[in-house]
């Protein structure tokens, strides 16, 4: 997959997770949801840095 598309599934997770704990359970669960949107922002920006520089050595090797 490319990183756009990973980053992209990232975003959604995240704005899913806060409509439903908004919608379904009022609200009662946001530290719960906090912290988890929390570990999928660093897991995307670890993702992107190592794409980066798998990209970075690449362009250098050619």
């Amino acid at each position: 997959m490319k990183t756009y598309t990973i980053l992209f599934i990232v975003i959604v997770f995240m704005h899913l997770s806060t409509l439903v704990n908004a919608i379904i359970f009022e609200g009662e669960w946001y530290q719960i949801v906090l912290h988890f949107s929390n570990i999928l922002f660093i897991i995307a920006c670890v993702y992107f840095g190592i794409e980066r520089r798998a990209n970075k050595r690449a362009t250098r090797n050619k």
